[in-house]
């Protein structure tokens, strides 16, 4: 699953590819692929994909949240990967059958797949035309996510804490995975209330988001993706999980096992002696 460290590591390891080239041309092979995913609707989708893409130069390659952002010279196309989407690279214009987009330069084709099909390609004239990515909340890696902003928005909240944390109203990019693995990290118990959240604990929380994005980063960048390997995923991630999909595995702090209950249509791990 794509979260923040995923997306952003796909965004560095992109931009030599792409940054300044020119799209000759760009095909919808999955109309699915497209919002709004199906019907006529897709079909235009479709259509005013490829010709707002063709002779297009790419400025930027950056994210938001979980949303990979391609900046062209008008307008931008935004990516959403959802469960388990690739950026693949190909040589020449020959495709992997599972790629739904693929946008062809002189030098190589860069190819979206997803064989679930669950992700979502699009163009837009700016990113904020997307609900999703207009109702973002904070960026953790950015001045803006301070010890001042999370202790507000906590304050403010009356959510248990994993499911203020999976908010992306809150704060962007921080999904199941490492919210998971932040609060094991500052010893927060995950059904507590938000608004409950002591200075301190605000504190060792916001260190603790800090530090597991930016170890996740790391650990995403080191291997750096391949794309040019169909099969390529993260690897190294399972070796820096403290508690995410551990259930009744030993605590890696204290000894005693670890928990999994469902909150919000989620899976959250946790450790009942470490964790108050």
């Amino acid at each position: 699953m794509a979260e923040l460290p995923e997306v952003d590591a796909v965004a560095r390891s992109l931009r030599p590819f792409v940054h300044g080239q020119k799209i000759l041309r760009c095909r919808v092979i999955h109309q699915i692929a497209v919002r709004p995913g199906t019907g006529r609707g897709a079909k235009k989708a479709a259509e005013l994909l490829e010709r707002t893409a063709r002779g297009a130069k790419i400025r930027e390659v950056s994210r938001r949240g979980e949303y990979l952002l391609l900046l062209l010279d008008r307008g931008e196309k935004v990516m959403h990967f959802h469960l388990d989407g690739q950026c693949l690279w190909f040589d020449s214009r020959k495709i992997s059958r599972h790629v739904d987009v693929a946008l062809e330069f002189r030098r190589g084709t860069l190819g979206f797949a997803d064989r679930r099909h669950f992700r979502r390609v699009n163009w837009v004239e700016s990113p904020a035309e997307i609900r999703g990515i207009r109702t973002l909340g904070l960026e953790p890696f950015s001045e803006a996510f301070s010890l001042k902003a999370l202790a507000e928005r906590l304050c403010a909240s009356r959510l248990p804490l994993k499911l203020f944390l999976l908010d992306q109203a809150k704060i962007a990019g921080l999904g199941n995975i490492y919210s998971n693995e932040a609060m094991w990290l500052a010893r927060l118990y995950p059904r507590r209330p938000a608004r409950g959240i002591s200075a301190s604990e605000a504190r060792r929380l916001h260190k603790a988001i800090v530090r597991v994005l930016r170890r996740a980063l790391e650990c995403c960048l080191h291997p750096a993706p391949d794309f040019r390997d169909v099969n390529w995923w993260f690897q190294g991630l399972e070796r820096i999980v403290n508690v995410y999909g551990r259930e009744g595995r030993s605590c890696r702090r204290c000894g005693q096992r670890i928990r999994r209950v469902e909150q919000g249509g989620r899976s959250t791990y946790f450790c009942a002696h470490c964790q108050k």
